[in-house]
């Protein structure tokens, strides 16, 4: 099996996917012996025990328990779809947007999650002033951060990397709009060399931290830094830790 294949197999949409067919055979059976035992079963009844089934195979699977939330409540979900008789092409276009948004979340565990002012100003606080900087954002998103920091440092160079297609193309205009000197590319932060780069900013998922600390640590240069807004790598204590300015996550840095 390739590299590829094994990183899908892997990821837990695809296990959960796996899991709701193969809870399905567990389903009909005990339905045959509440009908065979004279008690009548609805359609949502039905529903709910091919949920509790899934639930059940995926907590055996040691799943994260948001996953057994999900697996319990898409058959029924999936039955009031059908119910309310929507025009396919509606499920269609819905798939295709949530598609070009999240793109590979499903393998990556990392959905988008926007940072917003106080974590820009937290960043540009903790960068080196006295120097250029060659600054990445894995995972840019809409490339908010990306931006400012470009505003507040022309002297320094600032790039996106962002995976899914929708959110890549809205930061890439943005910045052609702007004329701003951010630059935005279309791509896996796994394909990075993070020795290329002087700080690394990631808000991720805590899924993906372990990953990236491997990473991190097999690249990145003496003196340079990596910044991760709201998750903690689980290896090692960070040596920054940063309230941003009101409510909201902390920021955390580990020196190279």
């Amino acid at each position: 099996m390739s590299l590829a294949l094994r990183r899908i197999w892997r990821a837990p949409a695809v296990q959960a996917l796996l899991l709701q067919l193969a809870a399905a055979p567990l389903t009909v059976a005990a339905l045959l012996l509440l009908l065979r035992a004279g008690t009548p079963v609805s359609l949502a009844g039905a529903g709910l025990l091919q949920g509790v089934c899934a639930a059940a195979l995926s907590g055996w699977r040691r799943l994260a328990p948001w996953w057994l939330a999900i697996q319990l409540l898409f058959p029924l979900a999936l039955l009031a779809g059908v119910s309310l008789q929507l025009p396919p092409t509606l499920f269609l276009g819905g798939f295709l947007i949530l598609l070009l948004i999240y793109w590979s979340t499903f393998r990556t565990q990392v959905p988008y999650y926007p940072s917003g002012r106080r974590a820009w100003d937290a960043v540009a606080a903790v960068l080196p002033p006295d120097r250029p900087l060659f600054v990445i954002d894995i995972g840019s998103g809409l490339g908010g951060l990306v931006l400012d920091l470009a505003r507040r440092r022309p002297d320094s160079t600032f790039v996106g990397i962002e995976l899914a297609p929708l959110p890549w193309l809205a930061s890439a205009l943005r910045a052609r709009l702007a004329g701003s000197g951010a630059r935005f590319v279309r791509g896996d932060y796994e394909q990075l060399d993070l020795g290329d780069y002087d700080a690394v900013f990631a808000y991720l998922s805590p899924a993906a931290m372990d990953g990236l600390w491997r990473k991190a640590s097999a690249e990145m240069r003496p003196g340079s830094l990596l910044l991760s807004y709201e998750f903690k790598i689980g290896a090692k204590p960070p040596d920054i830790n940063i309230m941003p300015t009101g409510a909201g996550p902390a920021l955390y840095g580990w020196r190279f």
